[in-house]
């Protein structure tokens, strides 16, 4: 499991959604609320697979964000 903290600042709840809908069907992703971030662990086969797709959905949601 590998967890992605998006600051509430710079990233839109909607955008870290979307995001994640673009994404759910290569891993797997806890959404959960701290104060100052929305974090999503992300789930998948392997480690690289992990890897790969936080970094993914960290680019998806900032370019969701930026629109």
């Amino acid at each position: 499991m590998r967890a992605v903290r998006f600051h509430r600042e710079i990233y839109r709840a909607a955008a870290v959604d979307e995001a994640v809908r673009a994404l759910d069907r290569f891993a797997s992703f806890v959404r959960k609320e701290e104060p100052e971030h929305w974090v999503v662990e992300v789930s998948a086969a392997t480690e690289g697979r992990e890897r790969r797709v936080a970094l993914e959905l960290a680019n998806h949601a900032l370019t969701l964000s930026r629109s």
